[in-house]
């Protein structure tokens, strides 16, 4: 852990105002997943993308399972900031735990999904998502760790979700 905390300590060098209302904002994009949520809707209003966009909700859904729901609880990492609270929050202190990163698992759930279906969306998603993972751990809500999990989580859960509905959306549309 005290070479997440370098890590941390590192990117708190990198403050300036700009920068931190820029990042505050960032990362207000991924709060409850609402873009990808709000994406995902939009893609299913559209009959050619109805596909994608209902992978990416699906893919959603498995985060919130087992991301925010299952491995929080079960490993219940405390966040950074919780343990080191002399450092300020430029956002409000979260209340659930660290690992994963919910923030990220869902950026990187709707880039997965996108990328099967769209690779070019998938690559505006992940650098996206990226810039959203690096928020928090520039807010110091979360360790790198968190964010490497959140990442590899997320393009597993995309990737399968992205999957599994093209085979049997195709298929269930073939056989009408």
């Amino acid at each position: 852990m005290a070479f997440e905390f370098e890590i941390l300590d590192y990117i708190q060098t990198l403050h300036r105002p700009l920068l931190d209302k820029m990042m505050v904002f960032i990362t207000s994009l991924g709060n409850a997943g609402i873009i990808w949520i709000l994406l995902g809707v939009v893609l299913i209003c559209i009959k050619k993308y109805r596909p994608c966009g209902i992978a990416v909700l699906f893919s959603l859904v498995l985060g919130l399972i087992i991301g925010n729901g299952i491995l929080k609880s079960l490993i219940a990492r405390d966040r950074p900031c919780w343990i080191r609270t002399d450092v300020l929050l430029l956002i409000a202190s979260p209340k659930d735990y660290s690992f994963p990163s919910g923030h990220t698992l869902a950026s990187f759930e709707a880039a997965a999904a996108l990328f099967v279906f769209k690779k070019s969306w998938g690559i505006a998603a992940a650098v996206l998502g990226g810039l959203i993972a690096f928020s928090r751990m520039y807010l110091y809500v979360h360790f790198p760790t968190d964010i490497l999990a959140g990442i590899l989580l997320g393009i597993l859960f995309g990737t399968v979700s992205a999957l599994v509905v093209r085979r049997f959306y195709t298929k269930s549309v073939l056989t009408r």
